[in-house]
């Protein structure tokens, strides 16, 4: 990977709107604050290092996943998902 200098991303930050800036600020806020302590980063940021096909790749599989496990939990589902409804307003 290149080397990318302060210069690069600070013009990078220049060309954000102003409703952006927030964002970009915590996410710098939170790399150097990862890098400053022992404690390893978040799950999360970790999975947004990863590269765009790595991501792809993860979120298909654990899509496949939830298609099978709401596969075979369809009808334990359907059966605490079908009660009826009420209106406790009309009730009282």
């Amino acid at each position: 990977m290149e080397q990318i200098t302060h210069y690069q991303v600070q013009e990078l930050v220049m060309q954000l709107p102003v409703a952006k800036l927030l964002l970009a600020y915590n996410l710098l806020l939170e790399l150097v604050d990862d890098q400053k302590s022992d404690t390893p980063s978040s799950v999360q940021v970790d999975f947004m290092r990863l590269s765009l096909d790595d991501r792809k790749r993860i979120l298909a599989q654990q899509a496949e996943q939830m298609v099978a496990h709401y596969g075979q939990t369809a009808t334990e589902r359907q059966e605490w998902q079908a009660g009826d409804f009420t209106n406790e307003s009309e009730s009282r």
